[in-house]
């Protein structure tokens, strides 16, 4: 099957290979992680002078989202293991850049390699983890049977299966048998999920409910250096000066609907001082936007920029990473995209932590569990439209509603953290189930 497989994935790469190349030279994607995804790390990653190598926990973290929740475990992790060095990998850029940014308890952060084996050799040769922990549910092959033939147990932590990835994951029954019998430990997020890792072949011994790390997010965004950026651009923008909507994570088909809300909410005298901040979800997409804020009849200003007009701009586009979450405590009422297209939603743990309103669209299946407990708690509006008019009009609505009765946008926000408050322990149960295999 290894064969097979690393086969295919050549194909695989050597089809793909113009576009990397095409997203190298004109976006500047990959140019800068190539070197560690073929498993070359710096030699300093988890090097003890004078000692060499040092036992570590490897915690691989995907993407942003990932990379977050990931944060009140590496902290558990290093209170409970002092004497292990805690390397993170990333995939994305993104992820990569909140990593070093924002999860300081590493004692390093380098990237995931691509799945041949050479590759995962280097970064294995290199880290020497004690235990590997992958948060939610990355598996590749070769990586799991290389930590298998090294005895290194593989704890699939935050483990989540969303309807998309399970329904494509029984369409492939044997290979993914075969992924789930390599992983040591399945800590997953709910009894769905842990129903669903048994269902696509992991040992029902091997699978616990832990709970969601992603509700551990108390604190988290307090550090000395998010105050410092939110001061900061607080200054800039003047974000608390007026009322302010954040739509934060934005991706593709939601600006126009987005900004053609607020512009029809902007037409209501009551509501005419109201200004609002894009956050998109992805970097390559921020030039698109401003094109698409310039092209509107508002004053528009760029984070990157920073121009002297910025304190009276309707509309302000947060083209930076890492900094949205610094920003949420501004909010009158927070937007969380990828959820008015079928991308299955983003986060919306951060602006809870701060209690605001806040407001979904209908597809939020990535975080389900998260959505249907808010939901019950009165702690969510989640829109229903059918097509973009539909969703223009609920939103613009549900904003206007928000910002009309305060006694209710404050309820709504109140019990969005109580609801955080009132579901933590995941992170003490992780941090047990890891001790479990460093013995």
């Amino acid at each position: 099957m290894r064969l097979i497989y690393s086969f295919l994935l050549a194909i695989a790469s050597i089809a793909l290979l113009p576009y990397f190349v095409y997203q190298a030279i004109f976006n500047r994607k990959y140019l800068s992680n190539f070197r560690q995804r073929l498993g070359l790390l710096p030699d300093t990653l988890n090097d003890e002078p004078g000692s060499g190598l040092r036992p570590a926990i490897w915690i691989h973290a995907v993407s942003v989202g990932e990379t977050l929740a990931a944060k009140p475990l590496i902290a558990g992790l290093r209170a409970r293991f002092p004497q292990y060095s805690l390397i993170v990998s990333t995939t994305t850029a993104t992820g990569q850049s909140v990593a070093r940014s924002r999860v300081t308890e590493a004692d390093g952060v380098c990237y995931f390699p691509f799945d041949w084996k050479f590759s995962v050799r280097r970064a294995l040769d290199a880290i020497n983890p004690r235990v590997v922990i992958l948060m939610e549910s990355e598996l590749w092959l070769n990586f799991l049977s290389e930590c298998v033939e090294r005895r290194i147990p593989v704890i699939v932590t935050n483990g989540r299966i969303s309807d998309r990835s399970f329904a494509r994951s029984q369409k492939f029954g044997f290979f993914v048998r075969r992924l789930y019998g390599l992983v040591t430990r399945f800590a997953m997020q709910s009894r769905v999920d842990a129903d669903r890792a048994i269902a696509l072949g992991a040992p029902a011994e091997r699978v616990t409910v832990s709970g969601n790390l992603k509700f551990e997010i108390g604190g988290a965004n307090e550090s000395p250096k998010i105050v410092e950026t939110a001061k900061f651009l607080d200054e800039i923008f003047a974000l608390s000066s007026t009322p302010l909507i954040i739509a934060g994570s934005t991706t593709e088909g939601e600006e126009e609907v987005v900004l053609a809300a607020f512009e029809e909410l902007r037409k209501e005298n009551a509501f005419a001082r109201v200004r609002m901040l894009i956050a998109p979800r992805h970097p390559e997409r921020f030039d698109f936007v401003a094109r698409l804020l310039v092209s509107s009849r508002l004053n528009c200003a760029r984070r990157s920029e920073a121009p002297r007009e910025s304190k009276t701009a309707d509309v302000i586009l947060l083209d930076t990473v890492g900094e949205l979450a610094a920003l949420y405590r501004f909010a009158s009422v927070v937007f969380v995209g990828g959820s008015l297209v079928p991308k299955g939603g983003h986060n919306i743990l951060e602006p809870a932590l701060y209690a605001k309103p806040i407001i979904v669209g209908p597809h939020m299946e990535n975080f389900r569990e998260i959505a249907r407990e808010f939901l019950q708690r009165d702690a969510l509006v989640q829109l229903r439209g059918a097509d973009v008019r539909a969703l223009t009009a609920e939103l613009r609505g549900a904003i206007a509603n928000l910002l009309s009765d305060k006694n209710y946008a404050e309820a709504l926000g109140s019990n969005a953290r109580k609801t955080i408050d009132e579901n933590r322990g995941a992170t003490a149960r992780t941090v047990e189930i890891v001790s479990e295999h460093l013995r």
